[in-house]
C-alpha cells in the first residue's frame, strides 16, 4: 500500500511511500512541453506543462513511449500522486456526452498536470470529469486509484466510487489507502487526546501516577502497518513536526515524515515468499521543481531538478533509480 504526503515550510513539498511487493521498473522521468500526450477518448494534448514524475514507461498503440505516472509534479508546482484504492475504485464505460469529459483511469495524472497550474484550475476540469474502465493494455488492467493533488495553497482528494467522482477537501495533507477519505477523516476523532507533550493525570488525581517515560502523550498512536493506522501516525507525526525554513532542513523532515511509516522486507508478509516492502520515497519541492528520493536499499537522497532539463524539448529524459547504498566513508 502507500502512503502520501504534503508539508509546508517556506516552500511546499508534496510526494509518497511507494509500498508494493514488486517493482514495474518505475523510473524518473521528464516529460517536456512539446512531448505528445495522447489520450484515449478526446484529442492529444501537443503543448502542455513540463511534468517531472515517477513513471513506468510503456509503448503505447501507436509505439510511442507512454509514462504512466505514480506520481509527479508540474513546471507550475502542482502535486499529483495515485495511490492504491482497492475494492473502492469504480470507473464508468466510456461515453460520447459532450457533457462530461472521458479519461481513462492511466491518463488522469499526465491529463491534471499537463494542463492545470493549480487546484483551483483543476478543479474545473475535475467538475466535467469522468474516469474510465479501458486498460493500457492486455498485460495492464485499470488499477483500483484515489489520487492526492496539492499545490501550496490547498490539498484534495479525488476518489471515482460507486456514486460517481468525489472531490474532499484534505485539511490534513495525507493520504494513504482504505477506507474512503471521509471515513480515515472521521477516524481521527478517536486520537484528538494525543498529544506530543505528556499528559496530566486525568485518569485519577488522587493517586500518584508516575510519568515513567517522554512521548506518554502519544500513547495510543497506531503503529501497525495498516492504512487507515498509517494514515493516523502520519498525519499525527506531520502536525507536530517542527523544522527550520531552509531546503535541506525541510527536505530531510518531510523524508522523516514519510519513513515514519515505511515498511520493512519480512513484516507485512504476502504469502509464498511475497513482501511488501517501501520500494522508494519521493519529496517533490513544488516551487523549485525538484524531485528528491530514497530507496528500499538506498538511503542516500538523490535529486533531479526539471529546470535543468530542456523543457521544450521533444523527447523523454529518464533517469534511473539508484537502488544500491551508497555509503560515505569517513576514513
Amino acid at each position: 500500500m502507500c502512503t502520501a504526503a504534503v508539508y509546508k515550510t517556506k516552500d511546499t513539498y508534496f510526494g509518497r511511500n511507494l509500498d508494493y511487493n514488486f517493482s514495474y521498473g518505475e523510473q524518473i522521468v521528464i516529460t517536456p512541453r512539446n512531448y505528445p500526450l495522447p489520450f484515449r477518448h478526446t484529442k492529444t494534448i501537443n503543448s502542455h506543462y513540463a511534468i517531472l514524475g515517477v513513471a513506468y514507461v510503456a509503448p503505447d498503440p501507436n509505439d510511442q513511449e507512454y509514462p504512466l505516472f505514480y506520481d509527479g509534479v508540474n513546471e507550475k508546482g502542482l502535486g499529483m500522486a495515485g495511490l492504491n484504492f482497492v475494492g473502492n475504485a469504480v470507473y464508468q464505460d466510456p461515453t460520447k456526452s459532450t457533457d462530461v469529459d472521458s479519461i481513462a483511469q492511466f491518463e488522469f495524472i499526465p491529463w491534471i498536470l499537463s494542463q492545470c497550474a493549480s487546484v483551483k484550475e483543476a478543479r474545473t476540469l475535475l467538475s466535467r470529469l469522468q474516469l474510465t474502465n479501458v486498460a493500457f493494455s492486455l498485460e495492464l488492467p485499470p488499477s483500483d486509484l484515489h489520487w492526492i493533488i496539492a499545490d501550496s495553497q490547498e490539498c484534495i482528494v479525488v476518489e471515482s466510487v460507486v456514486d460517481g467522482l468525489k472531490i474532499h477537501d484534505n485539511p490534513t495533507g495525507i493520504l494513504t489507502n482504505n477506507p474512503p477519505f471521509d471515513q480515515q477523516l472521521f477516524s481521527l476523532n478517536n486520537y484528538r487526546h494525543l498529544s506530543a507533550t505528556n499528559p496530566e493525570n486525568t485518569f485519577a488525581p488522587n493517586i500518584p501516577l508516575t510519568e515513567y517515560s517522554r512521548g506518554m502523550g502519544g500513547i495510543g498512536l497506531p503503529g501497525d502497518l495498516s492504512s487507515s493506522s498509517r494514515f493516523a501516525k502520519a498525519v499525527f507525526t506531520r502536525a507536530h513536526s517542527l523544522c527550520d525554513n531552509d531546503e535541506m532542513s525541510s527536505m530531510s523532515q518531510f523524508f522523516h515524515i514519510l519513513h515514519s511509516v515505511d515498511q520493512q522486507r519480512g513484516v507485512c508478509d504476502l504469502g509464498n515468499g511475497r513482501y511488501e516492502i517501501t520500494i522508494y520515497t519521493s519529496c517533490y519541492n513544488l516551487k523549485q521543481g525538484i524531485c528528491y528520493y530514497t530507496c528500499y536499499d538506498n538511503h542516500q537522497i538523490s535529486a533531479i531538478d526539471l529546470k535543468k532539463s530542456d523543457l521544450d524539448g521533444s523527447s523523454l529524459s529518464i533517469f534511473p533509480f539508484i537502488n544500491t547504498e551508497q555509503i560515505n566513508y569517513q576514513n
